[in-house]
């Protein structure tokens, strides 16, 4: 299971009857046998998202409907990284970085972003354990948590505008009741998501020329605002 194919700018993950949660457009809880990672062409704007997502697998020759992410990075710089039962493949880009400064750092307005897929940081990622929906949200979770990390220690940004992660299990698998940090399976998607997305940011930039801020960037956001902190 979650062996990727990639053809016509889409990436595939076939997993046979596996289980997902994605936060991407098309997000939440669902059953299929693959899901998709899918460059888009520079200058893109189609907004009805499903007939697009539609009409790439199908153009891929991929038949199979399944959650879909979009990014406007190259299929090229798709990288996979695999550890225990645990797999996960990463496009990664960051024209569009999402900074979050910390008390005595904000320095610049705060703009705002409307690109879909300029950038992105997409992370598909299964593991062929089975887990309970509560299971695989603390699994995307920690996925979340790896892709920060990572984008973090690289770039010095803990995201984008536009990042997005599938994580799926496979429920005929050896059942697993906990995918947290200190799990097995948790430890394998962590390994595996910083692995791997730290490979396609070095085949996307290969001397390391991230912005060094988001003033630097084509697009971005800047998160300058302040909450209102109270005793609980």
């Amino acid at each position: 299971m979650f062996d990727a194919t990639v053809r016509e700018g889409v990436l595939r993950v076939a997993a046979s009857g596996a289980r997902w949660l994605s936060t991407g457009w098309d997000g939440g809880y669902v059953d299929a046998d693959a899901a998709y990672n899918v460059s888009v062409p520079e200058g893109w704007s189609r907004t009805d998202l499903s007939a697009y997502a539609a009409e790439r697998r199908d153009d891929a020759g991929f038949g199979t409907a399944g959650p879909t992410l979009l990014t406007g990075v190259a299929m090229s710089h798709a990288r996979g990284a695999r550890s225990e039962r645990v797999t996960a493949y990463a496009t990664a880009g960051v024209s569009n970085p999402a900074a979050l400064p910390m008390d005595g750092e904000r320095d610049t307005e705060e703009p705002e972003t409307q690109e879909p897929s300029v950038g992105t940081v997409n992370v598909v990622l299964g593991t062929a354990r089975a887990l309970d929906d509560a299971a695989l949200a603390t699994l995307l979770s920690v996925a979340v948590e790896a892709k920060t990390a990572t984008l973090l220690a690289e770039t010095g940004f803990p995201g984008t505008t536009t990042d997005a992660v599938v994580a799926g299990a496979n429920p005929s698998g050896e059942p697993a009741t906990f995918a947290g940090s200190g799990t097995e399976v948790g430890a394998a998607a962590r390994a595996c998501v910083r692995d791997a997305v730290r490979a396609s940011l070095r085949s996307r930039y290969p001397e390391g020329d991230f912005p060094a801020a988001v003033a630097d960037a084509d697009h971005g956001v800047v998160t300058t605002r302040s909450a209102e902190v109270f005793r609980v």
